[in-house]
Parts: C-alpha cells; structure tokens; sequence
C-alpha cells in the first residue's frame, strides 16, 4: 500500500512539474513577465521538492545497504519521526534486521552448541585450508593424540614433527585406515579418515583420527570388569558353603580327637560332609571346564556351505525330538543357491544352542512353534533367523544374556550365548536379538 502511496506522490509531482512547464512555456509565448516569475519560481520549488522527495528514499536506502554490507545488523532507523513513506521503508529494515539479528543468534547458538558436542568426543577433529594452512577448527582430543599443544597452523607441525605431518596432514585416506605413529618413546595405532570441502573459493581438508589402543583398552577393561564380576560371584557361590562346612567338620574331628569319649565323631555326618564338599567341589571343576571351553574357540576351518545342507542336517538331527514334544519347527530358504564361507560344526553348534533355546521358552505353549529362515538382504548380508512363538526374555535382562557364564535358567551355565556370540564374531559376523516378553524371540545370525 505504502509503495502505491510512494508512487502516486512521484506521478503527481511529475505531473505538476510537466504542468508548471507548460504554463511557463505559455507565458513566455505571450510575453506574460508577471507569469513567467511565477511560473519560474514555481518550476524551481517544484524540481527542488521532487528532487528530496526522491533523493530521501535513495539516502535511506543507501544507508541501510551500507548497514548490510559491513554486517551491522544493530542499527535502529527511527519510525516515529519523518515523513510517513519513509517512516513506513524504515519499519521495513528494521524489521529486516531483526529477522536476520534472530537468523544469526539461532545459528550461533547451533554452531556453539556443536562445537561443545565436537569438543566432548575422544575423536580427534581438525579442518584447515589446504593452501594457507590456517586450521579452521580443531578439537583438543585431536592435540591429546598428537600429544601436541594447540596450534593456528599446521607449519607448526611440519617444523616440529616433519614425519608426523606427512603421515597426517600430507597424505590422503579416503578410506578409514589404520596406521601406527610414533609419539615421543611410543608408537600408538590409530584409524584416521579425511575429505576436502569446498566453501566459496576455498579448500579445506577435515581429517578425523581415533586413538584405536586406547578405544580397546577401554572396551577390554570393561570387559574384563563385567567377567570378573560374574565368575567371583559364580565362584564365591561354590567356595563359601565348602569353606563353612570344611570349618565344621574340621571342629567336630578336632573335637573327637580331644574328647572321644564326650564327644564321639558321627561317621555318618562326617560322611555326608565330604560327599557335599565333593559335589559342590565337581561343580566348580564343571565351571572351570565350561570356561575352558567358552575361550578355546579362536580358529576357524572355513568352507563354501549351502544353507540348504546345513539346514538338512539341523533338521534331520533335532526335528524328530522337538515334534515329540508338541513343538512344530519349520525351516525356509528364500533362495536355494544361497552360500556361506563358514566352520559348519561351529555354526552348527550355534544353530543348535538357539533351537534348544527356543524349545525352552515355548515348553508350556500350547501352539509352540519355531521358524528356522534364511533370507539375503539388499546390501548382500545373509541372515539365518531363529524365530519362536515362547516366552519371550524378560527387558531387564535381554541386555546381559551375551555375558559369560550369565543364566535365568536354574540348570543354565550361562555359556550358550556367549559362545553363539564368540563364533559368530570370529565369522566377523553378528548375533541379533529381539524380543517381547509373553509374545517370542528372534535371534538372527547375520554373515
């Protein structure tokens, strides 16, 4: 509305100017001198006031673009004083720079914001332009890696650590790859990737390193923390009942032997004394034999499979069993000619421990049922799915049941799963779960 104003106000002055021309060319004409004063004066005042009138947009304008240009979204252009047309183009930039003044917070909060998440990460980050070496942005988990201070320039890496630059900076991994470094009196190994970007005229290499030896160590320890856990308490639930009642029978012979008469040894108690001992004794032995074999699988005898065979031979061992207990299994391929590069008796083994399992949790289903698959997906992973209709495992421990020596079963070991997963890793495969309680499982072996 206000441009229609704007430009209704320009054709007016025009047209008066036009008319004030006219009429001085008209007194001129008939030698009116009064009227050519007039008009005259009038002409003046007419080019005078049309000339402000346009030249106050333009200066407005021009101040606002020179505002934008040295990125001064600050300044305030007053609204309430002027003429209206003018006061209106002010709302307008004001208006403007408020938008943008709430654009740039909302990116200098996101770009705050990742930076804090960049920082946090133990994955070094660094982004420098290729021609000058300015770096961009860096990290400090990239100088913890480096075991270097902060610097605004790679040269200061090619100066200090010349070898160490080429490795790094110089030479490009396009791919994730693992290389050794040597920092100071020690060599670590890390995975480092990169890529280089362009912005405007610019262009920028980003390189990504992570300290792989430390990433293990971490992962071992909890490891390690998590088995340890689990065999002292296995182990601690074994050697404190034998050691309370070796510490009693010891008490009673020691007694017989100072005092037969008053106190006779019972031959019998002593008798079911040793015979629990003894037990409790086999089952830490059975413990010990089951860890053995939970960590002698470390090698593979690799050959070409077809499920189909393999699954023949599952079938032919295990279906008439299940069958007998009420249970229908089924096996499916979807593709005849699907293969495998694996140890058979191993596969085998886990193929076997999750159709025990699933004949477990369907036990008291009265249409129990349990789908043994094998399909390929679009990145070319072969599954074999183990898939029953039973009990389902419970949330609050469907996190543990890959641990060691970890059970609900009351006869469990705890070592099926663990060794499922062990194989399947040294397959460099994995092993999948899903689960809802009360309705089934679905265990999925993917190659």
């Amino acid at each position: 509305m206000n441009y229609k104003t704007y430009i209704f106000s320009l054709f007016f002055r025009i047209l008066l100017l036009v008319s004030i021309i006219l009429a001085l060319g008209y007194s001129i004409y008939k030698s009116h001198v009064a009227y050519i004063v007039v008009s005259s004066i009038g002409l003046i005042y007419i080019l005078v006031n049309t000339y402000s009138f346009v030249k106050r947009r333009f200066v407005a304008m021009d101040d606002f673009f020179e505002a934008v240009k040295y990125r001064d979204f600050s300044r305030w252009f007053p609204e309430d004083r002027g003429p209206k047309d003018i006061r209106f183009l002010y709302k307008g930039f004001n208006e403007i720079n408020r938008t943008i003044k709430e654009i740039n917070s909302q990116n200098q909060a996101q770009y705050v914001y990742l930076q804090k998440i960049l920082e946090m990460v133990d994955i070094g980050i660094i982004a420098f332009n290729l021609e000058t070496g300015i770096v961009l942005w860096s990290n400090d988990s990239f100088g913890e890696i480096l075991d270097m201070p902060s610097f605004k320039n790679i040269g200061f890496v090619e100066k200090r650590k010349p070898e160490l630059f080429n490795t790094i900076f110089e030479t490009y991994h396009r791919e994730p790859n693992s290389i050794s470094i040597a920092l100071q009196n020690e060599s670590i190994k890390i995975l480092i990737s990169d890529t280089v970007f362009q912005v405007d005229e610019d262009a920028f290499k980003l390189i990504v390193i992570q300290d792989i030896d430390n990433t293990l160590n971490k992962n071992e320890s909890e490891s390690w923390k998590k088995l340890l856990s689990v065999m002292t308490h296995e182990i601690m639930n074994s050697i404190a009942p034998i050691s309370s009642l070796a510490d009693t029978l010891q008490k009673n012979l020691q007694l017989a032997i100072e005092a037969p008469k008053k106190t006779p040894l019972e031959l019998e108690d002593l008798n079911s004394g040793i015979k629990t001992i003894k037990k409790r004794s086999e089952g830490l032995l059975k413990f010990a034999k089951t860890y053995r074999s939970l960590s002698k699988v470390t090698k593979l005898n690799l050959q070409r499979v077809k499920i189909s065979e393999l699954f023949n031979n599952i079938q032919l061992l295990m279906a008439p069993s299940i069958k007998a207990k009420n249970i229908d299994i089924q096996f499916n391929i979807s593709s005849p000619k699907l293969q495998l590069d694996i140890d058979t008796h191993l596969i085998e083994q886990v193929l076997i421990n999750l159709i025990l399992n699933a004949v477990d949790a369907c036990k008291n289903k009265d249409d129990a049922q349990i789908k043994v698959l094998a399909s390929q997906n679009p990145n070319r992973d072969i599954i074999i799915k183990v898939y029953d209709n039973g009990s389902g495992i419970p949330s609050d421990i469907l996190e543990n049941i890959f641990v060691p020596f970890f059970t609900s079963k009351a006869t469990g070991s705890g070592i099926g799963l663990s060794l499922c997963k062990q194989i399947m890793l040294l397959h460099k495969g994995r092993i999948l779960v899903k689960s809802v309680e009360g309705e089934g499982t679905a265990f999925s072996l993917v190659f």
